[in-house]
């Protein structure tokens, strides 16, 4: 692993056990074994480590969002590629998921949640712009796409925050039948 990647997956699982703000610069060195220029090299501080991580790990999840709103023939199959791209991001990278969740949930003037607010708001409008393209499919639609998107969102995220919870060890990937559960827990309600 090269020195730049390495220092990203070291910044990542300290970020993840610790909280951002309670990791420093020389915690990170020491951990990837290596020195405060080579960290300043390739990303000029910790926030610019954050923001190059946060770029990096979002990019594939980003290709796989905007096909997903793009491709709205069915609403419950939109709903469920959606899902499920979401439970994939998830299951390739649990630290990094959580790590984003606890940065967002975090003060909203501290550095960290500036960073990664970008990409949370990124994946709400595609969100958006998938109600919105099923909107004709909709007939309760009435310009409730934002909340129809937070609920949506809201109910993915939870779900997969307190998967994390209750398995620990990582032994239960999420399946298909628990993404089909989800997205019909949200389009009928408690009576699905």
């Amino acid at each position: 692993m090269e020195n730049r990647e390495l220092i990203m997956e070291c910044a990542k699982e300290l970020f993840y056990a610790k909280g951002y703000d309670a990791v420093g610069v020389q915690e990170i060195v020491e951990k990837a074994g290596i020195t405060k220029p080579t960290l300043y090299y390739y990303f000029g501080s910790k926030l610019g480590l954050l923001k190059t991580l946060l770029e990096t790990k979002f990019e594939d999840w980003r290709v796989s969002m905007k096909n997903t709103a793009d491709t709205v023939s069915d609403i419950r199959a939109a709903l469920y590629r959606m899902a499920n791209v979401y439970c994939d991001f998830f299951e390739k990278d649990r630290e990094f998921y959580m790590l984003m969740m606890a940065l967002f949930y975090s003060a909203r003037e501290n550095e960290a949640y500036q960073a990664v607010k970008p990409y949370v708001t990124e994946f709400y409008e595609e969100a958006v712009r998938m109600f919105q393209n099923a909107s004709q499919q909709l007939g309760n639609m009435n310009g409730r796409q934002r909340q129809f998107a937070i609920g949506f969102i809201g109910t993915i995220n939870h779900y997969l925050l307190l998967h994390c919870e209750t398995d620990p060890d990582r032994k239960k990937r999420i399946s298909g039948e628990q993404i089909e559960s989800l997205v019909n827990q949200f389009m009928y309600g408690i009576f699905t």
